[in-house]
């Protein structure tokens, strides 16, 4: 019976992928170089499967969707979210709200920022499980939003940033993540269980972090060993790890071990960055986090705790990125959406060309080609390709002008599916 079910499925022909053509008078397909020009995208399912001149021929039958002079680039993407957090609902949204409920907020959030032109996320922080039920959704056409990578939890030390503390010891049994660990052995032995749970990427809190509610600072949190010990583990596992870090302690250690990126890097100074410059370790700089603190410091949103840290991290807003930039340190987009609201990421762009004196072109690229490439998803994402994923945006304006074009989107495709606006 089973044969024969076989054969019957062999014998039905599989149904044709749509081709969809997408045309526009300005297409970006790779921000690195060269101008918008006149150009037809030909879509195949979910993969490019052409470039075409404006004058060529389609194919027949083809879909055409026509955008008029929007401008086409690359789907882009965000390197540091938390897509199930929403700022809206204080501090203990984490840990009193049960895993279920992220999910449905994490799908609400994943419809927001693929409308927002963001058709890749890498989530840097969410409750066990949910970043990836809901990847695995997206992935499967259950629901629509980017592409996730998912990192889980944050591997953190005991009381330290990403640990769950303040509580009577019973309820922070109860509220434990599972994801922290002293000593190398321990640490090692977090990533093998993030690795078994399927997680994409790892992610450690290297330092402190500015809305823990611990007087803790911002300065380095694991030894050298333990960093160590998490980055040859993932390494051994085929997993890049991202470096939650603050303070210049914590950025240097995180380097020394071999992080592949520091995510936020306040206090970055010229020594760390020489060493990232070195090498090649990527710095995402996240300045729509601190927007988020500018837009509730002083108003009673934040415990007094975290309102020190917080004016800390507004005193040295975008100085680190552009010292960087002036390094050399390649930079990959990144805004720690959730923090601030989700569906905002666009005004990223604007603040790396005002604060961190970015070009333009630039900051494009490190939400496209630059993202790509620290991902590990060069050959799939970042440029417009044949055999690459159809991820594309269309913007009103010129993105190589005025980066704040990037926040008027018209058109989003993820992966070969178009996703309503409205």
């Amino acid at each position: 019976m089973l044969a024969l079910a076989g054969l019957v499925g062999a014998a039905v022909p599989a149904a044709a992928a749509e081709v969809t053509a997408i045309r526009t008078t300005r297409l970006l397909a790779d921000p690195r170089t060269g101008t918008p020009v006149p150009g037809t995208v030909i879509v195949e399912g979910e993969r490019i499967a052409a470039v075409l001149s404006a004058d060529a021929p389609l194919p027949a039958g083809a879909r055409v969707v026509d955008l008029g002079s929007a401008t086409v680039v690359p789907g882009l993407i965000d390197s540091h979210v938390h897509i199930t957090g929403d700022p809206g609902r204080g501090p203990l949204y984490a840990v009193t709200v049960p895993p279920e409920r992220h999910v449905a907020i994490g799908a609400r959030n994943a419809l927001r920022t693929v409308r927002a032109g963001f058709t890749t996320v890498r989530d840097l922080g969410s409750a066990r499980l949910t970043a990836m039920a809901l990847r695995d959704a997206i992935r499967d056409g259950d629901v629509p939003g980017p592409r996730i990578l998912a990192s889980g939890p944050a591997i953190s030390i005991i009381g330290g940033h990403g640990d769950v503390s303040g509580f009577r010891p019973e309820v922070v049994e109860a509220l434990s993540q599972g994801n922290t660990c002293t000593g190398p052995e321990e640490c090692a032995r977090r990533v093998r269980e993030a690795a078994q749970r399927g997680v994409d990427v790892i992610k450690i809190t290297a330092t402190g972090g500015v809305l823990s509610q611990q007087a803790r600072g911002l300065e380095k949190h694991f030894s050298d060993a333990e960093m160590k010990a998490i980055v040859e583990t993932a390494a051994s596992l085929g997993l890049r790890v991202a470096a939650h870090a603050h303070g210049d302690s914590g950025i240097a250690g995180a380097a020394a071990a071999g992080v592949t990126s520091i995510e936020h890097g306040t206090f970055m100074s010229p020594e760390s960055m020489r060493l990232l410059r070195a090498r090649g370790i990527w710095f995402v700089p996240t300045l729509m986090a601190t927007q988020g603190l500018v837009d509730r410091v002083g108003k009673s949103v934040y415990t007094p705790v975290v309102e020190v840290k917080a004016r800390q991290a507004i005193e040295a807003w975008g100085k680190a990125l552009a010292e960087a930039v002036k390094a050399g340190v390649p930079i990959a987009f990144g805004t720690d959406a959730g923090v601030f609201e989700h569906g905002r990421n666009g005004e990223e762009f604007a603040l790396m060309v005002e604060k961190g004196g970015m070009s333009p072109r630039a900051a494009l690229v490190s939400a496209t080609v630059g993202a790509a490439t620290m991902l590990g998803l060069e050959r799939e994402i970042g440029t417009l390709a044949p055999g690459k994923f159809a991820d594309l945006v269309a913007v009103d304006g010129d993105p190589l002008a005025d980066p704040r074009a990037l926040t008027r989107v018209r058109f989003v495709m993820a992966a070969g599916r178009t996703i309503p606006l409205e």
